[in-house]
């Protein structure tokens, strides 16, 4: 049976893991996305939002993105050697 500090570290790994992804998934749904649909027009999308609600909108989903990764990279701190 292995030592209860690597399946620990293990487990705080897929944690990490799983929140850094969901960050990935903020940035991805509320930064490209909407840049994309902006900058290609999809749909007439720049004639439904401006450009201070496209730049408000992107700066929250940056912020949620970046707080998620700074959270996955603390947990990663809970490591033990």
């Amino acid at each position: 049976m292995p030592p209860m500090p690597l399946v620990e570290n293990e487990q705080t790994k897929l944690l990490a893991n799983a929140i850094d992804r969901a960050s990935t998934a903020c940035f991805t749904i509320g930064i490209a996305t909407p840049l994309a649909g902006f900058v290609y027009n999809v749909s007439g999308f720049r004639s439904t939002i401006g450009p201070i609600e496209l730049a408000s909108g992107l700066v929250g989903w940056l912020f949620a993105a970046l707080a998620l990764h700074l959270v996955a990279r603390s947990i990663l701190k809970d490591l033990e050697p």
